[in-house]
Parts: structure tokens; C-alpha cells; sequence
């Protein structure tokens, strides 16, 4: 495909290129990913689980699911997600994340099939999965029905697809721009832009454009006094939506 049909933005792969040696500091700049990263798997977890008629408490309960984590930077959730018996292809654009993840993966002992590509170069190739991840890698993407089009042809008929990324409101502005970059400096300056943020509603249409149907919405909210993420009815600054294929 030419760039005028790409998802790809350079700047932002640029800009998680240069963070690739911190995707594993747990104080670093991916820290607040950590701290969010038990809400989104447990949620992923019951979900697929659910989907699939499996019991999301079983050890295992994941496996032979193939899973892609597109936009997996350094595997921060695609080794929790094989831990778990998933099949998972962690696929990113920045090469740097791939070494980091592969990096990593290895002294962990964790099995995943690590990829340094895209997500049109992947269906272009004929790749299906029983659920493809988009977490927290819409809002960094050049075309978001482009993006959610590749990505829901790689959904097996019957299969899944998971999102999650931020509201565009003044409320996510005030909280993920000024008050996590700026303020508290939880995420680098520039990690976010604003205008770049998906609502739910451009989201779900571009699902079903894809031949996608929501199924699940959730938001994700911070709770100061446990500094915890917690899975909320507010979806004004963080969501994340499930979309299943017919078969």
C-alpha cells in the first residue's frame, strides 16, 4: 500500500521509538500502563471467555485462542495474555518495541510470536485471528476506519475484536493532556493529542462499517484513594469496546 493509504503516523512511532528501553520500568514513563494494565487484561480475559464458553477463573482458560496484540509496544500485555494459554502475535510497527518485547520475553520464558509490522501489511498477507487487540493504539493511528477496517478483516467469522482507547471530551482533555502530562507527569509530554482522541460513537461506526457489532462498552477510571484502575459506566476520558463478527 502507498503511505496515502496507510495507518501508520511517523511521529508517533518515532516518539515510542524513543521510549523503547522503559516499556519494562514499572516508575518509568509506561507506569501508569502498568497500573492500567489488570483492568484491561481481566476485562479482555472475561470478555473472550465469555465469547468463547470458557471459565475466565480455570488456569489456561485462554488457550488455543489466537490472539494479535497489534500495537503490542514492548508486550506489556501480550505476555500476560500467553501466561494465560493464548496463542498471541505481538505486532507493532517500531522495531525498537519489537526488540524490547522479544528481549524480555525471553528472560520470562514466555511464548509470543513477536512481529516488527502493521496491521494492513498483516491482512494484506491473509492472517486471521480468533480476537485482534487494539489497546490504546487507535488514538495514535494516521486513519481510524482505515485502521479498524484492516483490523476487522483479520477477525475470524465468529471471532472478536477488543478496543480501547480515550473520549474526546473536556473532561479527557483536562485529565489526560493537562492533568497526566503536564501536572502529574504520569505519561511523557506529547504522548497525546487531543484531536486525536476517538469517541465512542466514531469508534462503534467505524466497527460497523467493518462489519463489526458492538457488544460490551466500559470505561476505565482511576481511583486516587486505592491508586487503582478500576472498570466504571463512565466512559467520558478511558473505554474500551467488544465487537464480534457474524459467522
Amino acid at each position: 500500500m502507498t503511505a496515502l493509504h496507510s495507518t501508520i503516523d511517523p511521529a508517533e512511532i518515532d516518539q515510542f521509538e524513543r521510549l523503547a528501553e522503559t516499556w519494562w520500568d514499572e516508575r518509568g514513563p509506561m507506569a501508569t500502563l502498568h497500573k492500567f494494565n489488570p483492568a484491561r487484561l481481566g476485562y479482555i480475559r472475561d470478555q473472550v471467555a465469555l465469547h468463547f464458553g470458557r471459565d475466565p477463573q480455570q488456569a489456561g482458560c485462554l488457550s488455543s485462542i489466537r490472539m494479535l496484540d497489534i500495537g503490542c509496544g514492548g508486550g506489556i500485555l501480550s505476555e500476560p495474555l500467553a501466561r494465560l494459554g493464548a496463542a498471541v502475535v505481538g505486532a507493532d510497527p517500531a522495531q525498537a518495541n519489537i526488540e524490547a518485547a522479544r528481549r524480555h520475553a525471553g528472560q520470562s520464558g514466555v511464548a509470543v510470536d513477536y512481529r516488527a509490522t502493521t496491521a494492513e501489511a498483516l491482512a494484506d498477507a491473509g492472517e486471521r485471528f480468533d480476537v485482534v487487540l487494539a489497546m490504546e493504539v487507535v488514538e495514535h493511528v494516521a486513519d481510524v476506519k482505515l485502521f479498524v477496517a484492516r483490523c476487522a478483516e483479520m477477525v475470524k467469522p465468529g471471532g472478536m475484536m477488543i478496543a480501547a482507547t480515550l473520549n474526546r471530551t473536556l473532561k479527557s482533555f483536562a485529565l489526560a493532556i493537562v492533568g497526566a502530562e503536564y501536572v502529574l507527569r504520569w505519561l511523557p509530554r506529547g504522548t497525546h493529542r487531543w484531536d486525536k482522541f476517538v469517541t465512542p460513537e466514531e469508534l462503534e461506526t467505524a466497527m460497523r462499517h467493518a462489519d463489526l457489532r458492538v457488544v460490551d462498552e466500559r470505561g476505565v477510571v482511576y481511583n486516587l484513594f486505592r491508586d487503582v484502575w478500576l472498570l466504571s459506566d463512565d466512559m467520558d476520558v478511558n473505554y474500551m469496546l467488544t465487537a464480534v463478527k457474524g459467522r
